[in-house]
C-alpha cells in the first residue's frame, strides 16, 4: 500500500499557520508527502525546506487571485497539489495548513486504508473534527463548525476538490465515505487577535469583491474572540509535534460570549444536539456507506 499526502501553502509565517506540525503529523502515516508552496510574501518556502524529511516534495505554484468568488482558488491549488502525488499511489491523504493530524489514530488510520484500499465502494476515509478557539485550551461547539470532514480520497482523477477546498466531489457527486475513528485537530482559530484581523481581512479577497471588502472594512477590522456561542475546555493530550508551539504560542485567552448568539432557538437546537447527538440541518458533502 502506498499513501501520498498532500498539502498546499502560501504566506505560512505571515499568518502563524502550524503547517510545519501539519505535514509532520502526514510523515508517519505517507509514504510521501507533496506540498505545493504558493508564491509568499514571507520564507515560507523556507519554513518547508528546514523539516528535512526525504519524504516531502516540494512543488511551486502563483495562486491566481482574480479568483475571487466562494475561495475558487483553493480549490485549484488543492486540486494541483492532488495531481503531483505518484501515479502508484493507492491513498491521497489531504491536510490544510492550520490541521493536524491527531498522533493517537495512526494505528487506526492505517487499518482503515488497508481494509478499505481495494474496496470499490469505499471512494474515501470521514474523519471527525476537533477545532481549537482563541488559545490551545478550548474547543469550539458551536452549531457553526463542521464536525466531520473527508481527509483521505483514493487516487482517482475524478476526484476533485469542491468548492473552497474543504471536501471532495467525484464528477461533481458527493464521495460514498466509511466513517473512521480518527480525530483531525484544526487550529486555525488559535491565534492572537491581531494576527486573526489580519488574516481575516486579506482572505475575504479570496471571497470577495474590493467593494464588498470595503462595505464590510469595519466589520472586518473589529475582529474579536467574542462571536462564539459555546466552549468547551479541552482535556485531551495535543499531538506530540505540537508541543514546543504550544508552549511558545499559547496566549493567555478568556472565552467571552456574545449573547445575540443565544437565542432561544439557538439554546433548544444545541440542547437537542447535546442530547442525542444529532445536529439538525447539518451539512453533509459526502455518503456515509
Amino acid at each position: 500500500m502506498f499513501v501520498s499526502g498532500f498539502t498546499i501553502v502560501r504566506n505560512a509565517i505571515k499568518y502563524d499557520y502550524p503547517v510545519v506540525e501539519s505535514i509532520l503529523s502526514l510523515l508517519p502515516i505517507c509514504d510521501e508527502v507533496v506540498v505545493l508552496v504558493g508564491k509568499s510574501e514571507d520564507e515560507t518556502l523556507a519554513l518547508i525546506e528546514e523539516i528535512g524529511s526525504d519524504k516531502i516534495k516540494i512543488y511551486h505554484s502563483i495562486w491566481d487571485d482574480s479568483l475571487r468568488e466562494g475561495g475558487k482558488v483553493l480549490a485549484l491549488e488543492t486540486d494541483k497539489a492532488k495531481k503531483l502525488v505518484n501515479p502508484k499511489a493507492d491513498w491521497c491523504f489531504y491536510i490544510q495548513a492550520d490541521e493536524v493530524v491527531n498522533d493517537e489514530y495512526y494505528g487506526q488510520i492505517k487499518d482503515a486504508m488497508k481494509q478499505y484500499k481495494d474496496d470499490p465502494e469505499v471512494e474515501g476515509l470521514l474523519f471527525a473534527y476537533q477545532h481549537f478557539f482563541g488559545n490551545f485550551n478550548y474547543v469550539a461547539k458551536s452549531r457553526g463548525f463542521y464536525r466531520h470532514e473527508i481527509r483521505v480520497v483514493k487516487n482517482q482523477a475524478s476526484i476533485q476538490s469542491y468548492k473552497d477546498a474543504q471536501g471532495f466531489r467525484k464528477n461533481g457527486k458527493k464521495l460514498k465515505v466509511k466513517k473512521i475513528e480518527a480525530e483531525i485537530f484544526h487550529y486555525g482559530w488559535v491565534r492572537t487577535p491581531e494576527i486573526m484581523k489580519k488574516k481575516i481581512k486579506d482572505f475575504h479577497q479570496l471571497w470577495h469583491s474590493d467593494s464588498w471588502i470595503a462595505e464590510q472594512e469595519k466589520a472586518i477590522n473589529q475582529f474579536d474572540y467574542s462571536e462564539i456561542d459555546s466552549l468547551m475546555l479541552f482535556k485531551g493530550k495535543h499531538p506530540d509535534c505540537m508541543q514546543n508551539r504550544i508552549r511558545v504560542k499559547n496566549w493567555d485567552y478568556k472565552p467571552q460570549f456574545n449573547q445575540k448568539h443565544n437565542s432561544l432557538k439557538d439554546r433548544l437546537l444545541f440542547w437537542f444536539e447535546q442530547t442525542t447527538g444529532y445536529r439538525i440541518g447539518e451539512y453533509k458533502n459526502y455518503k456515509l456507506i
